[in-house]
C-alpha cells in the first residue's frame, strides 16, 4: 500500500519506519523543515527517551489510557526501543529513575539514527510540508492536501502531536483532522506543567525545596500525598512534584482543590515542635527572621512567617505559644490553592485528544474510517514524567506502522 504519515516527531518516526519494513511504499510529511523538533527539547536538550522498566511497571505511570495501551507496551516494550535503537547504532545509558538517555547526552542523535532507520527501510520525506486537509475521498482512497499539492495514498496515519510546545508545530492538527472525519474529542489541557496560586510567592522565587511532600485534597479526600522536589516561581509553583500533580487534576475545577505543603517531613509534629521550642531557647533574643533561617531559605521562611502570622522582627522569646503553633502548622501544612496551569507554551504534554473508545488499540486504526489511523499526542492518551510519555508516542506509531493490511 502506499501510506502517508503526517508528522515527523517520535510516533511519526516510528510509524514510517514499522510501516515500510512491512513493505508499504511510505511517504512522510512534515511542516517544519527539518524532523523531531520535540525531540530536540526533551530532557533539556537530552531526550529521555523512554524509561527502562517492565510493561506493568511502566503502566502503571499512565495517567490516562492505561488499559488502551496495554496492548501495544506488551507488543513494543521500552526494552524493544532500546535494542532497535541500539541496534541502528544509538548508544543508549539508564539513569536515576531509570530514564533511559543517548550516551552522547545530544537529543539530535535520536531524531538523526530515527531519521537514518527510516530512509534505509525506504521512507521518503517531504519537508516545509503542511497539511491543510486529509481529504477522505472515497472507502478506500485519502487525499491529502498541502498547499500546492494532494498526494493520494491507501491509507493515512496522523501523528502530528497535540498542543504543547506550539512552537515546534505542535498547533492542533491532529484533532482537527480528527474531527473533520467524524470523531468525538476530549477537550485538550495542559499537562506536567507549573500551577499558579492565589497566594503571591513571588518573594520565594527561584528557591528549590527538596524531599518535601506536596499533597493534594478535594474537600476530605486525598487525591495526591508525594515527596520530592519543588520550586518557587514568580506565578506560583513548579518542579518535579508539581508537574506530576498538574497530569491529575488538569480536568478538576481547581476552585476545589486545596495543596498543603510538609517542608519538614522527617520530623512529626511533636518532633519538629521540640525542634522549635529548642532553637527558641538557644537565640531567645534574635528576631524571628534570623531564627528561621535553621530551618528554610531566608526568604521562603519569612514567607512561612508571614503565613503565621509572625512579624520577621519579633524576637524569639516574645513568641507567643499560640503563634508557635502557627508556624507549626504553616511548616508541616503549608497552605496553596490552584488558581490556573500554566499554558500549553510550557506544558511538556498535551491531555487530550482523539477519545479512544474510536480507535482500535492494536493497530491505532480509526473505527470511523477505513485507511486512517492516528497515534502519539493527538490521542487522548498521558502518563507521568520520565520517558513514559515518549515512549507512548514511539510505541503507539510502532502499532500504527505494523497495523496496515498488505492489500
Amino acid at each position: 500500500m502506499k501510506v502517508a504519515v503526517v508528522g515527523g516527531g517520535a510516533s511519526g518516526l516510528l510509524a514510517a519506519y514499522a510501516a515500510a519494513k512491512s513493505g508499504h511504499e511510505v511517504v512522510l510529511v512534515e511542516k517544519n523543515e527539518k524532523l523531531g523538533k520535540k525531540i530536540y527539547i526533551t530532557g533539556k536538550g537530552r531526550c529521555n527517551l523512554t524509561n527502562d522498566c517492565p510493561p506493568d511497571e511502566f503502566l502503571q505511570n499512565v495517567v490516562r489510557g492505561e488499559k488502551f495501551l496495554r496492548g501495544a507496551v506488551y507488543r513494543f516494550p521500552p526494552r524493544a526501543l532500546m535494542e532497535l535503537l541500539e541496534e541502528n547504532g544509538l548508544a543508549l545509558k539508564t539513569e536515576r529513575g531509570n530514564r533511559v538517555f543517548p550516551v552522547s547526552d545530544h537529543a539530535s542523535d535520536v531524531t538523526k539514527t530515527l531519521e537514518k532507520m527510516c530512509r534505509e527501510a525506504g521512507v521518503t520525506f517531504k519537508f516545509n510540508s503542511e497539511v491543510l486537509k486529509i481529504d477522505l475521498l472515497h472507502s478506500t482512497m485519502r487525499g491529502i492536501i498541502l498547499a500546492n499539492e494532494e498526494i493520494f495514498c491507501d491509507f493515512c496515519i496522523v501523528a502530528t502531536g497535540g498542543l504543547s510546545y506550539p512552537s515546534t508545530g505542535s498547533t492542533g492538527d491532529g484533532p482537527r483532522f480528527a474531527k473533520e472525519a467524524g470523531h468525538t474529542l476530549v477537550p485538550c489541557v495542559p499537562s506536567l506543567v507549573g500551577i499558579e496560586t492565589k497566594e503571591d510567592l513571588s518573594s520565594a522565587q527561584g528557591i528549590s525545596v527538596k524531599n518535601c511532600v506536596l499533597q493534594c485534597r478535594r474537600g476530605q479526600k486525598t487525591l495526591f500525598s508525594q515527596m520530592g522536589e519543588l520550586l518557587f516561581t514568580h506565578y506560583g509553583v513548579s518542579g518535579p512534584l508539581v508537574l506530576s500533580l498538574s497530569a491529575l487534576i488538569n480536568r478538576l475545577p481547581l476552585g476545589e482543590l486545596d495543596l498543603f505543603l510538609d517542608f519538614k517531613p522527617a520530623l512529626d509534629e511533636k518532633q519538629l515542635d521540640t525542634r522549635l521550642l529548642r532553637d527558641f531557647s538557644e537565640r531567645k533574643n534574635e528576631q524571628m527572621k534570623n531564627v528561621i533561617r535553621g530551618l528554610l531559605p531566608q526568604n521562603l521562611g519569612l514567607l512561612v512567617l508571614r503565613t503565621a502570622k509572625i512579624s520577621p522582627e519579633k524576637q524569639a522569646n516574645a513568641v507567643t505559644a499560640e503563634e508557635r503553633r502557627g508556624l507549626l502548622s504553616a511548616l508541616k501544612a503549608f497552605p496553596l490553592h490552584p488558581a490556573k496551569l500554566r499554558g500549553f507554551d510550557e506544558a511538556v504534554i498535551t491531555s487530550g485528544g482523539v477519545s479512544l473508545g474510536e480507535i482500535d488499540p492494536k493497530t491505532m486504526q480509526s473505527k470511523l474510517v477505513h485507511g486512517l489511523a492516528f497515534c502519539g499526542e493527538a490521542l487522548d492518551l498521558d502518563a507521568f514524567t520520565g520517558g513514559f510519555n515518549l515512549h507512548i508516542a514511539f510505541a503507539t506509531g510502532y502499532a500504527a506502522g505494523m497495523g496496515i493490511p498488505m492489500d
